[in-house]
């Protein structure tokens, strides 16, 4: 007997194989993330781009001009808003960076609470306890403004990243039937190819109602927003509550990001921002342990429970970018077993159906 074994040495192949694919998608995680989240920010505008392939006055049923049309509507729109709130934006952004220092050495000095003692008229016991929980924290405010400079740091390299999305997401819009169509013959026999181009025109619907789902939760997020600011009289509320809303698609940066926008406003313009803050922190309760389980639930069929489990696991395992992609691959992974269930049959029902089919053939000889 020859050694090593024909059977293990394939089993061996195989093994080294798959730890070398496994290597090389860690090694190029972050490229594959971009493409991941190109892909969802095709399905976010694609039904855009369907409306204009199928209304368009000038290249109707032509998906290649309707892309077109989207970005530059895209372009547009930015530029617009961009105009319109880029003085005021500036301002406020060059007076929140002055007062960032002097903010962040009251805190780890514990000087801000006499400041916000007088403001909101504190007694010196509430003044004294608010300075006595500043200094015994002072270890974790200097870990979070080390934190705050590392971010700024690598913002601009996420800013660059960033753009690369949405002109990843062109060719995804404009090709994307003809890509997956390419990769199921370049890696599936053609005996099974009508059954993965169905398993795959089901993931393509599931993502389309993830979309669906977290729009939906961006809509609930700027209503509050714009309400709780406007109640507040907050400057720019529906500019923020418009930022706030966009922002929902990141999770935890997105409303980390949301919070301390807002928070900063209202230092600068002397609002109510503690206020703000502590119906920010109720808000994220609510949307995360209430609203998202259901709404996700609801749309990708999934129980509430599971949304949540789901999340929390993803957390535990990859981190912010395990949150966002946690709830659809646990959806892909729903419709999948689905599939793979249905495909299956029950060996009992196939006795009788072979029985049946027995029985015809006896009866057709008979009758000859």
């Amino acid at each position: 007997m020859a050694f090593p074994e024909r059977r293990t040495l394939n089993v061996l192949l195989t093994i080294l194989l798959f730890g070398v694919v496994c290597a090389a998608v860690y090694s190029a995680r972050r490229i594959i993330l971009i493409f991941v989240f190109a892909i969802f920010f095709a399905y976010l505008i694609d039904p855009v781009v369907r409306f204009l392939q199928r209304h368009s006055l000038f290249f109707r049923n032509l998906r290649g001009p309707a892309v077109v049309e989207v970005y530059v509507a895209l372009v547009l729109m930015v530029a617009i808003v961009g105009y319109e709130l880029a003085p005021s934006a500036a301002r406020n952004t060059t007076k929140a960076l002055d007062q960032v220092p002097v903010i962040l050495n009251g805190l780890s000095t514990g000087d801000i609470a006499s400041e916000m003692g007088s403001k909101y008229g504190w007694s010196e016991q509430q003044e004294f306890r608010f300075r006595d929980f500043l200094t015994r924290h002072k270890d974790g405010i200097q870990d979070l403004v080390r934190g705050v400079d590392r971010l700024l740091s690598h913002a601009a390299l996420v800013f660059g990243l960033g753009l690369l999305i949405p002109i990843l997401a062109i060719f995804f819009l404009r090709d994307g039937e003809h890509i997956a169509d390419a990769l199921i013959r370049l890696f599936f026999q053609a005996n099974r190819r009508s059954r993965i181009r169905t398993l795959a025109y089901e993931l393509h619907a599931m993502l389309r109602r993830y979309i669906r789902a977290q729009l939906i939760l961006c809509g609930l997020s700027f209503l509050f927003y714009t309400a709780a600011l406007l109640l507040l009289r907050f400057p720019h509320a529906v500019a923020l509550g418009l930022l706030g809303g966009v922002l929902e698609f990141i999770p935890v940066v997105g409303w980390i990001s949301t919070l301390s926008a807002i928070t900063a406003v209202g230092i600068v313009n002397h609002q109510h921002w503690m206020w703000m803050a502590g119906l920010l922190g109720v808000w994220r309760l609510i949307q995360d342990y209430w609203a998202t389980p259901r709404v996700m639930g609801s749309e990708l069929k999934l129980h509430p429970l599971a949304a949540i489990f789901a999340v929390l696991v993803g957390g535990e395992i990859g981190g912010i970018v395990g949150i966002y992609l946690a709830v659809p691959v646990m959806a892909a992974m729903w419709v999948i077993w689905g599939r793979n269930a249905d495909e299956r049959t029950d060996p009992d029902e196939e006795c009788d159906v072979a029985g049946t089919r027995n029985e015809t053939v006896r009866v057709g000889m008979a009758a000859v």
